[in-house]
C-alpha cells in the first residue's frame, strides 16, 4: 500500500547524487569567487638554477617550483605561475612558448601569461625573476 513517504530507491538515489555533488564542489574548491583558480606565488626567493637553462627566445617549465620562465632576449627573463587559472592544474608541457594544461585543454602564452584557449580566460600571474651570478632567482627580491 503506497504511502506519502518516498520509495527507498528514490531516497538512495538522492543520497548518491548529493554525495556526487559534494565531490564536484570539492574538486572545484580551488576556484575563487572570480571564477578562476587561486595561483599562489612564492613567498620567499627560489633558486631555479642556471640562467642559461632557459633558451633565448624560448621557455622552461619548472614543475616542482610551479613556475614557467621565458627568455625573450639575452639576459632578460619573465616568470609566471605554472598553475592554470581555470582550475589550478599544473601546466604539463611546453610547445615552444605555449603552455598546455592537461585538465581541460587551456593554453597559455608563457612569454606574456595570456590565456590563448579556454576554458581559462585569466592570464597566468607574473612572478618576479632576476638573474644573479648566473642563476635565476624567482619570487620576492630582498
Amino acid at each position: 500500500m503506497p504511502g506519502p513517504s518516498a520509495p527507498r530507491r528514490t531516497v538512495l538515489k538522492g543520497a548518491a547524487l548529493a554525495g556526487t555533488a559534494g565531490l564536484a564542489a570539492a574538486a572545484c574548491s580551488t576556484e575563487s569567487k572570480l571564477g578562476h583558480a587561486e595561483t599562489p606565488t612564492p613567498t620567499a626567493p627560489v633558486d631555479l638554477g642556471a640562467a642559461d637553462a632557459v633558451p633565448v627566445g624560448g621557455a622552461r617549465l619548472y614543475r616542482e617550483e610551479r613556475l614557467v620562465v621565458s627568455c625573450p632576449a639575452e639576459g632578460e627573463y619573465k616568470a609566471f605561475s605554472a598553475q592554470c587559472t581555470h582550475a589550478g592544474c599544473l601546466l604539463e608541457k611546453l610547445e615552444g612558448t605555449v603552455g598546455d594544461c592537461p585538465c581541460h585543454g587551456s593554453k597559455f602564452d608563457v612569454t606574456t601569461g595570456k590565456a590563448l584557449r579556454g576554458p581559462a580566460t585569466v592570464p597566468l600571474p607574473a612572478v618576479p625573476v632576476t638573474a644573479k651570478g648566473g642563476k635565476l632567482i624567482a619570487g620576492p627580491q630582498g
